[in-house]
């Protein structure tokens, strides 16, 4: 087993080391390419088992962003989807003899950790302007400009350590156990290591909706106040006659 803060060099493409972890996410990312491309053909009204299942899933990712943000999953759904989809595949990938999931890596989860800070920056401009998202460092007040700056880098940090350790730490217990109990041993743990990686991928993309959201909110300009009701006029002479 490999240490996950050090990566196999496999080879070279100019000055460019290509590691294990770079390969597997290439190959997650064609399996994933090929999979829409061959999986979304051929669509129709009258939707068969495929594009039922598929249509089940789409619903069921609408229904946890349109619940966790309150937002309209339309503008969030391809990042959201992706990430959750390539963060599975990633754990899962353990499955396969000889390969360790790219997620088991320092270099993977801080790329993933970047494209969520980056995405939100995206999003936050998109939504509210790009003075909208500035305002969004100010909410509830100006004093906390300096903390939700910090908060912005430390919690794409947390993204970060929470996934690595979590996935590193199932690869390396299940290793060890293999290594000293044999191969029939080690099967329960791989299935709660399956689960594990689930739920992993399940957390990093709603926390990466949910940091979304919280920007654009934060960003949208504060409701106008109520314009104060018309003072109560007293009845007129005329009012007051029959």
């Amino acid at each position: 087993m490999n240490s996950p803060l050090s990566s196999v060099v496999l080879f070279h493409i100019g000055p460019v080391p290509i590691s294990q972890a770079i390969l597997t996410t290439w190959g997650i990312m064609l399996v994933l390419v090929l999979g829409a491309f061959v999986l979304t053909r051929r669509l129709d009204l009258k939707p068969d088992k495929r594009q039922t299942v598929l249509e089940l899933i789409v619903v069921t990712l609408d229904t946890q962003i349109r619940e966790t943000s309150g937002a309209e999953p339309a503008p969030y759904r391809g990042f959201i989807g992706t990430l959750f989809l390539f963060i599975l595949i990633a754990n899962w990938s353990s499955l396969v003899p000889g390969l360790e999931p790219p997620t088991a890596q320092l270099e993977t989860d801080a790329a993933l950790a970047v494209l969520v800070f980056l995405s939100v920056i995206w999003f936050g401009i998109r939504g509210a302007g790009v003075s909208g998202y500035l305002r969004s460092f100010a909410a509830p007040n100006a004093v906390m400009i300096p903390l939700n700056m910090l908060e912005s880098v430390t919690r794409t940090f947390s993204m970060f350590v929470r996934l690595f350790g979590n996935v590193m730490s199932g690869v390396f217990i299940i290793g060890i156990v293999a290594s000293l109990a044999g191969l029939l041993v080690p099967i329960p743990l791989m299935a709660l290591d399956l689960l594990t990686g689930l739920v992993q991928a399940y957390i990093f993309a709603i926390l990466a909706m949910v940091f979304i959201t919280a920007t654009v909110e934060d960003g949208q300009p504060e409701p106008a106040d109520t314009e104060p009701t018309s003072p109560t006029s007293f009845p007129t002479k005329q009012d007051k006659e029959p």
